[in-house]
């Protein structure tokens, strides 16, 4: 057992932890800032509130809720170094689109762009889009322009489209080898473009359900560590217990084992994960070393998603051993927060 200390841990997609929903503009803030604490509590200082597909009035009231929050809890608030929206501007197909619900699916908006970085108060920071959209083009200059990350996910788009999307100003892969097709094109497809472009970095949800032990390994190699970072994906149930839940008007259920699902179906609906075990996962999968699977949730991300560097600092014990971490002590901003 040994004592380490890293920089804080980010998490830059989160769409509810501890029992709180963010994409509910219905979730009281004293709710959202009682979330961030347990957040705290497994190492991560900084993360991105996540709001998923849906209608144009739930996304902006979400959005707003949140906005609403950040202003009002001092610390809390400070944790939430910025938004990310995913969708609703995805591939309708089953597979890429996940459990975003079909019909709130839409085409590129530089007008609710617009509307969602007025309402936000300027906290949009990263936004997924399928850049097969006409329009993804103009729409993925504009949030640029905005100093918007902008990444692709939940796609099906073509080598061309991908690569137009990267020469608009895209950066990133948006949980690669996730939001995809059950079946594809052996050597012609999405995710090997996006795997073999030097110039997107990529994010991972390692959490012993969403990637196959080979796939990870193959993709950390393949886009080299200094592009990668983990991250939870983590839906409302998280840190819960077992059972039915619903997230927004998705019904899903978490299971005993720890994953998440579509109620009564086998499709993942985000996860249950939290920073902690993801370290101690990409470790014991990929075989990295404990600096650089901590590197992937702190430095990475930070650099990547253009997060400013803090006092932040997460203090933990060391079980080479098991290759286990327990999270001791957190700092904010040189504040302890846990």
């Amino acid at each position: 057992m040994s004592k380490h200390n890293t920089p804080g841990w980010i998490d830059i997609q989160v769409n509810g932890f501890a029992g709180v929903d963010y994409c509910s503009a219905a979730t009281p803030g004293d709710e959202i800032a009682r979330s961030v604490h347990v957040i705290w509590s497994t190492g991560v200082t900084r993360f991105f509130p996540t709001v998923i597909t849906g209608t144009a009035e739930d996304m902006s009231g979400a959005i707003a809720n949140l906005a609403k929050t950040k202003a009002a809890f001092r610390q809390e608030g400070r944790a939430m170094a910025g938004f990310h929206i995913e969708g609703p501007h995805i591939s309708p197909d089953d597979g890429p689109r996940g459990a975003h619900p079909q019909h709130c699916v839409r085409p590129p908006d530089i007008e609710e762009l617009k509307r969602w970085i007025d309402i936000s108060n300027g906290a949009i920071k990263l936004i997924t889009i399928a850049p097969e959209w006409p329009g993804a083009t103009a729409y993925i200059e504009a949030a640029v322009k905005a100093d918007i990350v902008i990444s692709i996910g939940h796609t099906g788009a073509n080598s061309q489209q991908i690569a137009d999307a990267v020469s608009a100003g895209a950066t990133m892969s948006t949980h690669l080898g996730n939001g995809a097709h059950a079946i594809l094109p052996r050597n012609n497809n999405y995710i090997w473009d996006q795997l073999g472009e030097d110039r997107l970095a990529a994010s991972f949800i390692v959490d012993g359900f969403h990637l196959s032990p080979a796939f990870l390994r193959t993709a950390l190699r393949a886009k080299q560590l200094e592009r990668c970072m983990l991250i939870t994906d983590a839906v409302m149930p998280a840190g819960c217990a077992p059972g039915p839940y619903k997230l927004g008007e998705v019904e899903v259920e978490l299971h005993e084992d720890g994953h998440v699902t579509l109620r009564g179906q086998q499709r993942l609906a985000g996860a249950a994960l939290r920073m902690d075990r993801a370290i101690e996962n990409v470790m014991r999968t990929a075989s990295l070393t404990l600096g650089q699977a901590t590197a992937l949730a702190s430095t990475n991300p930070a650099r990547i998603c253009r997060i400013p560097n803090h006092a932040d600092k997460v203090e933990f014990t060391f079980d080479e051993a098991t290759q286990s971490i327990t999270v001791e002590r957190v700092w904010m901003d040189g504040e302890q927060v846990h």
